[in-house]
């Protein structure tokens, strides 16, 4: 029986790919890429030539069971997303349930993710964070917020230029000015940036920067001390 396989693809320089990527990307029957003109440019780099299926968040509910009827026929499915790991903050999720509820295996290739460049080059602690990728952008958004006041853990946040500013004022409204944060955008790319200081001083640099690319914010939590010698046991 075929299988399903997660490949992460690069989040920005197409060279951060691995070799064990690009030889299942290859070999597969069929790539499910969320958006296929992005990923033929990848494919393109490689000299890959494999049928490539849209799946995305607007036709993964109807999609499931014909990829997994085909996957159980015998055609080897690899499933990317425009950047980084399916499944995180990309469509995934469903359709690796759905495999799993039909006996259908997965292997998840290790590979790029925006989150951990971003959070180990912050500056604040990544023993123990939290993942929350992409607030609400309307409804319950401000409850979200609200939750994490007492957060002792890193926090981990996605964003878009349109709404970074919104998002680290309501962060810093619930969080104080002087919370400590880091914004990375960009991030392998050229023009990739990594600003740190406090949520005021991140906010004074994006209103007078405007803000461009993706972003990852990275926000201490509430056990965080500048200081590691005022850490208490």
């Amino acid at each position: 029986m075929s299988k399903l396989y997660l490949v992460p693809t690069p989040i920005g320089n197409l060279g951060d790919i691995t070799v064990r990527a690009i030889e299942v990307l290859g070999s597969a029957g069929v790539i499910l890429a969320e958006d296929t003109r992005t990923t033929r440019i990848l494919l393109n780099r490689y000299n890959i030539s494999v049928p490539l299926n849209s799946h995305h968040k607007f036709n993964e509910h109807r999609s499931i069971e014909a990829v997994c009827d085909r996957i159980e026929q015998g055609v080897v499915t690899a499933l990317v997303s425009d950047a980084g790991t399916p499944g995180i903050s990309d469509p995934g999720f469903l359709l690796v349930r759905r495999c799993l509820e039909r006996g259908i295996e997965i292997e998840a290739l290790p590979g790029a993710t925006a989150f951990v460049p971003a959070l180990v080059s912050s500056g604040l602690p990544s023993d123990r964070f939290c993942f929350e990728g992409f607030l609400p952008q309307k409804k319950g958004r401000q409850k979200r917020i609200a939750s994490l006041a007492g957060e002792e853990r890193t926090m981990i946040f996605y964003e878009s230029p349109y709404r970074v500013l919104k998002t680290l004022g309501q962060l810093a409204a619930v969080l104080g000015d002087d919370r400590r944060a880091s914004v990375s955008r960009e991030l392998t790319k050229k023009f990739e940036e990594t600003v740190r200081g406090t949520l005021a001083s991140l906010i004074e640099h994006f209103t007078s920067s405007s803000p461009r690319g993706e972003f990852v914010i990275i926000v201490a939590g509430t056990s965080f001390r500048d200081h590691p010698e005022q850490e208490t046991e």
